[in-house]
């Protein structure tokens, strides 16, 4: 066994659930079982490599450079894929290239753009019962949001419907109604365990207690949040920075849908096959950034029950009815704000682009524009109260301008991206 593959085996055994693409050179190799699926999956052609005296084993590869691509058809096939890099410089390095599992993408865990739905959430899920209560938590994290709650086991098949989350986390062996989704991943049950759960949880929110976050005295809740942020230390490799808060909610607060109602109000798929530009959402969304789009399908999703939240969100949208200017004037700036809670999240992970920076750039620069209108009616306390959220970026937005290069179409090397001085 040549040394390459020796490595390769003892990397592959840490990740079974995985299909393993291996950086050599320009390409990403899969090996043995992973390739015959990658072959067969991707449709792209089946040989073999010499691997040591006598021994040839299956290969299929493709180009680095074309890894998003391949990776988004295998992810909405429900595959998980581990990318494994090679670490160091090639030109130098002596021997044996050191390799390692820098990430590991599955259906809940993606975070490149062109594998996500813009105006839709991309869940992460978890669930663990105990009697007839559950914990429900959910994350996205490419917008950060984070949140985890107790409900009556009866309740779940109507909340995990109404979320529909791309992966769920669930016990090994624990009969549910996860089983009704179609990415199901199964962990052992220390994974759920309170103790950890709750040392993890605080550890990573540098807190001494859950009690501000409101689920201190909700054991399954706080359960299924650690199942999930244990799950992404082992999947990203990052200290997931990006997830600073942890939200309890609760299901009295807005008004629970079963999937037939969904159907027969038709609220995201209408007409006979179920197609989404037939549907309610279709018709009312006239967002005009990917955040609002994600809002209003939440909102759809969600009636609320409280009658001082309905009143105040009723009151902002008759004020824009009637502000039929400064309505205007609000949607021509939203016009120039691109996903900031994605780019946000992208700028924190250290994937994003000088291409995202600069959009970046042009929506922060845009946001004093909306806040200045939202703020001139000083009787609309439903509407001023949305300025809350809207602070003074300047400082970042000037950083952008001073080291990015305006150019839109940016060459490979860094020093033609970055501003001299």
């Amino acid at each position: 066994m040549t040394p390459a593959r020796s490595q390769y085996v003892r990397i592959k055994k840490q990740y079974p659930g995985a299909l393993l693409f291996f950086r050599m050179g320009d390409f990403y190799e899969t090996f043995d079982d992973d390739a015959r699926t990658v072959a067969r999956e991707l449709e792209i052609v089946l040989t073999s490599r010499e691997m040591g005296k006598g021994q040839r084993i299956p290969l299929a590869g493709i180009p680095y450079h074309a890894l998003e691509g391949y990776l988004a058809r295998l992810i909405k096939k429900g595959y998980k894929v581990a990318i494994c890099e090679q670490i160091g410089d090639p030109a130098v390095s002596k021997g044996l290239m050191e390799r390692e599992v820098v990430r590991v993408v599955t259906p809940g865990t993606v975070v490149e753009p062109s594998l996500l739905e813009e105006k839709a959430n991309n869940y992460l899920a978890a669930v663990v019962g105990e009697g007839e209560e559950a914990g429900l938590a959910y994350v996205d994290i490419t917008t950060s949001e984070f949140a985890t709650g107790q409900i009556p086991t009866d309740r779940l098949p109507l909340e995990l419907a109404r979320l529909n989350p791309s992966e769920l986390l669930v016990p090994e062996g624990w009969d549910s109604p996860a089983n009704d989704f179609a990415s199901v991943t199964r962990l052992g049950d220390n994974a759920f365990e309170l103790d950890s759960a709750q040392e993890l949880l605080m550890g990573h929110f540098a807190v001494t207690t859950l009690e501000p976050f409101g689920c201190a005295d909700l054991p399954l809740a706080i359960r299924a949040a650690g199942a999930i942020l244990e799950y992404l230390r082992k999947t990203q490799k990052s200290s997931l920075g990006q997830l600073t808060s942890l939200h309890t909610y609760s299901i009295n607060s807005y008004m629970t849908l079963d999937p037939q109602t969904r159907r027969n109000l038709e609220l995201f798929q209408g007409g006979r096959w179920g197609t989404a530009s037939l549907s309610l959402l279709s018709v009312l969304d006239a967002t005009k950034t990917p955040m609002g789009g994600r809002l209003l399908r939440r909102w759809l999703g969600r009636p609320l029950l409280e009658l001082e939240a309905l009143n105040l969100r009723q009151e902002a949208v008759a004020w824009f009815h009637r502000s039929m200017l400064r309505r205007e004037r609000v949607t021509s700036a939203l016009k120039a704000i691109a996903d900031l809670e994605r780019l946000a999240n992208r700028v924190r992970g250290g994937s994003v682009t000088p291409r995202e920076m600069l959009s970046l750039r042009h929506s922060l620069e845009a946001m004093p524009r909306v806040k200045a209108v939202l703020e001139e009616d000083e009787d609309a306390l439903a509407v001023r109260c949305l300025c809350e959220g809207i602070k003074n970026c300047d400082e970042s937005a000037s950083l952008i301008a001073k080291a990015i290069q305006d150019e839109p179409d940016f060459p490979a090397g860094e020093n033609e991206v970055i501003k001299k001085g």
